[in-house]
Parts: structure tokens; C-alpha cells; sequence
């Protein structure tokens, strides 16, 4: 008896451990965002690397939210359809005609 339940709770300890494995999956280009924009990597990438300092706002950063006027976004070069810029230290891909943010870098 004390074989079997000392059998079984070495079985249960070993299937426990399953239970709280993770999974980390790791995606490379393109990207898609909340709103299923499929967008370049090479979007990403070149918002990631530009120089720019970071702007002041009050509010938080979203997709779907649309910034002031007062907010430059500047173009990504070969992507019309994209633009950005650094708010509150956080890289934005924003969508240049109206504004609106598209996706938040992190």
C-alpha cells in the first residue's frame, strides 16, 4: 500500500510540473497589429533605430487613439502609408493622413 502511494504521488508531482510549463513564441516580420494591419518588419526596424526625442502627453498612448495636431510625425522612408514618433519615451507607428496611432513599439 505505501509502495503504490508513494507511486502514485510521484506520478502526480511529475504531471504537475506539465501544468506550468510555457510556451514563448517568437515571431519575426511581418507584423500585425490589434487592428490586423499587416505592417512591414522593416517598418519596426526603421522606427526603432531614428533619433528622435521623445514628446510629452498627457494620456496614455493607444492603438486607435488619434494625437493632436501639435504632434510631429515624421515619415518612414519607403512607406508612405506609415509614419511616427516618441511619446512619452514609447516609439509610435502612427498613421500619417490622420494621425492615429497603429501600433505602439515596445
Amino acid at each position: 500500500m505505501r509502495k503504490t502511494l508513494l507511486a502514485a504521488s510521484a506520478a502526480l508531482m511529475a504531471f504537475s510540473g506539465v501544468a506550468f510549463a510555457q510556451t514563448t513564441v517568437i515571431t519575426q516580420e511581418p507584423v500585425t497589429t490589434s487592428s490586423t494591419v499587416v505592417m512591414p518588419g522593416e517598418v519596426r526596424t526603421y522606427v526603432m533605430e531614428q533619433p528622435v526625442e521623445s514628446v510629452p502627453y498627457e494620456g496614455d498612448v493607444l492603438v486607435g487613439r488619434v494625437l493632436p495636431d501639435t504632434v510631429e510625425v515624421r515619415p518612414v522612408q519607403g512607406y508612405d502609408q506609415y509614419g511616427y514618433t516618441v511619446i512619452n519615451e514609447r516609439r509610435v507607428i502612427v498613421d500619417p493622413q490622420t494621425h492615429t496611432v497603429i501600433q505602439v513599439l515596445e
